[in-house]
């Protein structure tokens, strides 16, 4: 059985630092080989399988300068920590056997810093003020833009040309499913891992099997 895994790769590293904590840029490309090749062994009991490739999506860090409500000043994250980790997680991939990076693009330009909900709530209602708030009470916000249609694309042209025979997609939302549906027709067996996140109950109608490895206790 040929197996193609597809990781949507902001959800994978989100839940992977909530899971097990922040790593090293080496670290987290290496936990998620390893996590991959978890699903493999898994799918080994039932049959004969080898890895077709490693299908990793995500998009490129933001570059460009924000400006900062509270600071009243830009933040260019060109010299973030974040830029360069994930400029170095990217690398490192790039260098591994059968992983193929699929980057979308960030819709940037609208970019800005938002304020956490709680916060908002509280100020509004007059349980905090203006000079309560913190650095940290805010987050940056922008769109990412073809992500979603690369794993599409991906599952459907794998689908149609045999080339594999199983998809085991690490994923957490449902917009997957007409792709996943395209697939199944083709008789491909497929697979969805939301690393221990809840998924509507309705998504069972759409895929084989679902499937997470390890859990909170393994860092």
């Amino acid at each position: 059985m040929r197996t193609a895994i597809l990781v949507d790769g902001g959800f994978y590293r989100k839940r992977a630092a909530y899971l097990w904590g922040k790593k090293t840029a080496e670290k987290r490309a290496a936990e998620l080989i390893a996590y991959c090749n978890e699903h493999l062994n898994h799918e080994r009991q039932y049959s004969d399988v080898n890895l077709y490739r490693i299908f990793y999506y995500d998009c490129p860090p933001l570059n460009k300068t924000v400006f900062h409500p509270l600071l009243q000043k830009g933040i260019d994250f060109r010299h973030s920590e974040t830029y360069s980790w994930t400029n170095e997680f990217f690398n490192v991939l790039k260098h591994q056997r059968k992983v193929a990076l699929r980057l979308g693009e960030l819709s940037d330009e609208y970019a800005s810093f938002i304020l956490d909900p709680n916060k908002q709530k509280a100020l509004f209602s007059g349980t905090i003020s203006i000079s309560d708030l913190q650095e940290s009470d805010f987050h940056i916000s922008f769109k990412q833009k073809g992500v979603d249609m690369k794993i599409g694309i991906d599952i459907a042209s794998l689908a149609y040309k045999k080339q594999i025979d199983q998809i085991i997609l690490i994923a957490g939302d449902s917009d997957f499913v007409p792709a996943a549906k395209l697939a199944r027709r083709e008789g491909i067996d497929f697979i969805l891992d939301p690393m221990w996140a809840k998924v509507k109950e309705n998504l069972f109608e759409h895929i084989d099997g679902l499937h997470s490895q390890w859990g909170k206790q393994n860092k």
